[in-house]
């Protein structure tokens, strides 16, 4: 089924937080690099127009140091003194001269020569009266009288701003007086040099500098006046304009008109002049449109792409977990996933949920797991074969180089308070013991026998001392414990130390058979298998622990350890090359020991299937053979003994429940000690029978009970779930609810409405 990624809130989440994860740096660095481009591009412009501006400020000021130069010549000039200017006879020569000092500069509109306190005017086009001058040059702004005390009075060199000039009555036009003093630099100048520029000679010159520039730009005299006024575009008042006044040289950002503007101010130091360029911030991001265009463009398909890739990391991200909710939901009914659903936020929400309550079934399972792992370790050994993912859940570490198992048990069956008591705390002090200071760790097992624990115990020896030694503090250890905590010290039976773990299971058939041939019954004995007494003056012959170990294992059905004595013990007879003849003899002891071993099973059926002949005419590995097949047989006969007695037991400790489901004091450990097995087994093979563990069942039970008397009794609610063995009502409530779907008062109701049964969700796990 093809799955909608986009219903899920976290889906959504997660694609939102990819976008924010590459939208944030990538809109701050797009901000960075733009207003970078802008900042580099406003400085290179503004520098540009310094540059412009201060190529501007000295073409004019070498116009200026021109005029300067013309007005000396003049003042030298033989044919422009006074004499002959009067002349009429020269004065031709003189109008003629100042045409060609007129010619020498391109921004000269007109050349006058006027000497003081006298009546006539010179120019490049003739002689003037003056008043005749001053009606056909009438400024705006320069009346006749101050334009005949200027030219008396001037002393150094002084420009006019630019003025309207109206020309014979008939023309127009905005021109620029520029007095000079002659002789130049003279305190007491005979006469003056006025030059007429027009205003539109400088303002062409200054746009043929600045270029494509789009602005105001101004020529101020030293005085503040303004000489040049070359608007490119917006106006600015007079207010604006003044405040232009007397800024020192630099670039400056300044809001005027409420507009940001960028001012750039020379200042000449020949005449003092300052030249300022007034610019609208706008034409810096008009030269970066396209910059900000190759920009926008980018950003876009960075976002396009990195969108893609958002959703893709999401789904990646979050089909993992979309696989976990499908779990998670699998495992519980339709209505608990709508309930799961409508309570949680989104998906981690009910995977958390979901894993609350498996961690709450593993922990009550665990325990009994890691017991069913130790038993079968001990059983079957081969460490190295189980999983090492389950040693590491259990915590279960055998990195000693020595190992052996230790069974400890009280001798009695006893059902009392106090012996279940007392067998619980035993239980968890040697569920996990250690002993630092002799390098030893230990993992306890319960046994199916109910008055039997068993104790794996991994150590690394002593180089001092010796093995058994070792052993024996080892043990004496954990009497002091057990001493610690109870009256009456149990009874221990210690097997043989074996240098790998997967030799465990023999370690423990010699624990069984020393804790059964303990030398008393006394509380507190110690019997070590490698202690029991065995013939020393026959050495030929097998040891009679060797014989105990073998009827053992085959009682426990362990035919791997049973193999292993049989195989060891031909073999030694073979090494110390015996007769042919005491060799069968000698064999006989494991042939009796077997057979006897059968009998006391109850498996009579293998002594008349002996052949006559087994023990003569065969070589000694034929021998062996017949040997090992009839432990594989005993040993097979007692797995299924083991398995008849195990189903009839469960079949009693299934009876026994459902006769007893409504006592509240029904308990797994109620029901171990009642059929003399141990809590761990019960939950084992109980959950093995039937496919749910013991809880699950009685749960099951009580409610089939609750919902039958809800059907057929008027009884309130509370009342029934006492009779049926729950005390806790209100959680007996929501479980049910969790169970069918109903409340119980809902579930009543809508059955005696509808007259049939209700439609109900799946059985819950989690009963």
């Amino acid at each position: 089924m093809k799955r909608n990624y986009f219903k899920s809130k976290l889906f959504l989440k997660y694609i939102w937080s990819y976008l924010f994860i590459l939208l944030i740096p990538l809109i701050l660095m797009t901000v960075f690099i733009y207003e970078n481009a802008v900042a580099n591009l406003r400085n290179e412009i503004e520098h540009s127009r310094l540059d412009q501006l201060t190529q501007t400020k000295v073409i004019i000021d070498g116009r200026m140091k021109e005029l300067g130069e013309i007005a000396s010549r003049i003042s030298y000039d033989n044919r422009l003194t006074p004499y002959r200017v009067h002349d009429p006879v020269t004065s031709g020569e003189a109008i003629q001269a100042l045409d060609q000092y007129k010619a020498t500069s391109s921004i000269i509109d007109e050349i006058f020569l006027y000497f003081h306190k006298d009546g006539k005017i010179y120019s490049s086009k003739g002689l003037y009266d003056f008043a005749v001058f001053a009606d056909n040059f009438s400024f705006q702004s320069w009346s006749k009288t101050e334009l005949f005390r200027d030219l008396n009075s001037a002393k150094y060199p002084t420009m006019r701003p630019a003025d309207t000039v109206a020309i014979s009555s008939n023309l127009k036009e905005t021109a620029l007086a520029y007095l000079i003093p002659i002789t130049p630099n003279n305190p007491d100048p005979h006469g003056t040099v006025m030059y007429l520029i027009r205003e539109s000679e400088l303002t062409s010159l200054i746009d043929s500098i600045l270029g494509n520039y789009k602005g105001l730009t101004y020529i101020l005299d030293n005085e503040g006046r303004m000489l040049v006024d070359d608007r490119q575009g917006e106006m600015l008042s007079d207010a604006e304009t003044k405040s232009l006044i007397g800024l020192p040289p630099g670039i400056y950002e300044r809001k005027i008109g409420g507009k940001a503007h960028s001012i750039v101010s020379v200042k000449s130091e020949n005449n003092g002049w300052t030249y300022v360029a007034v610019m609208p911030s706008s034409q810096f991001f008009s030269s970066v449109l396209h910059v900000r265009s190759f920009i926008i463009m980018l950003f876009t398909i960075t976002v396009l792409v990195g969108a893609a890739i958002a959703l893709l990391l999401a789904k990646m991200q979050y089909q993992p977990i979309s696989t976990l909710v499908e779990f998670a939901a699998s495992r519980t009914d339709a209505r608990r996933s709508r309930d799961s659903s409508a309570a949680a936020g989104n998906e981690l929400d009910r995977i958390r949920t979901a894993l609350q309550d498996y961690s709450s079934r593993v922990d009550l399972q665990e325990p009994f797991a890691r017991n069913h792992f130790l038993s079968m370790l001990l059983k079957y050994g081969n460490v190295q074969s189980l999983s090492p993912g389950l040693q590491e859940a259990f915590d279960l570490r055998f990195d000693r180089s020595r190992h052996f198992v230790m069974v400890i048990g009280s001798g009695s069956t006893d059902d009392s308070r106090s012996d279940r008591q007392e067998r619980q705390e035993m239980i968890k002090l040697l569920n996990r013991i250690e002993f630092p200071e002799l390098d030893a760790r230990g993992y306890g097992v319960e046994l199916p026998q109910l008055d039997q624990l068993g104790l794996i115990v991994s150590f690394n020896p002593n180089a001092q001392g010796d093995e058994f030694t070792h052993v024996r503090r080892i043990v004496e250890a954990v009497r002091d414990n057990l001493l610690e905590l109870f009256d009456a010290m149990p009874m221990i039976g210690v097997g043989t130390c074996y240098p790998s773990p997967d030799q465990l299971n023999q370690s423990f058939i010699e624990a069984c058979s020393a804790f059964e041939l303990r030398a008393s019954a006394g509380h507190g004995t110690v019997t070590y298998f490698e202690m029991l007494s065995y013939t020393h003056d026959h050495a030929v012959w097998i040891p009679n622990n060797t014989l105990m170990k073998l009827s053992q294992s085959l009682k426990q059905g362990s035919f791997d350890v049973a193999a292993h004595i049989i195989g060891s013990g031909i073999e030694d007879m073979q090494s110390k090359e015996l007769s042919a003849w005491l060799m069968r003899c000698i064999c006989f002891d494991l042939l009796n020991t077997m057979l006897k071993t059968a009998s006391e099973l109850g498996i009579h059926s293998l002594l008349q299937e002996v052949a006559p002949n087994m023990m003569y005419g065969n070589s000694l590995d034929e021998l062996k053979r017949s040997l090992l097949n009839l432990a594989s047989r005993i040993c097979n006969q007692v797995e299924r003994n083991n398995q008849k007695q195990e189903q009839s037991l469960m079949d009693q400790i299934v009876a026994y429940i459902d006769g007893h489901y409504k006592d509240h004091t029904l308990s797994l450990e109620t029901v171990a000690f009642e059929f003399s097995v141990s809590p761990s087994h019960v939950s084992r093979s109980f959950k093995e029978k039937m496919g749910l563990n013991f809880i699950q069942y009685i749960w099951q039970k009580r409610l089939e009970e609750v919902k039958h008397q809800l059907k057929t009794t008027n009884d309130p609610l509370k009342d029934i779930i006492v009779r049926v063995g729950y005390q806790d009502t209100p959680n007996f409530t929501r479980k049910f609810k969790k169970e069918t779907g109903y409340t119980p008062g809902q579930y009543r109701k809508l059955f005696f409405e509808n007259g049939q049964p209700l439609p109900e969700a799946e059985p819950d796990d989690e009963a």
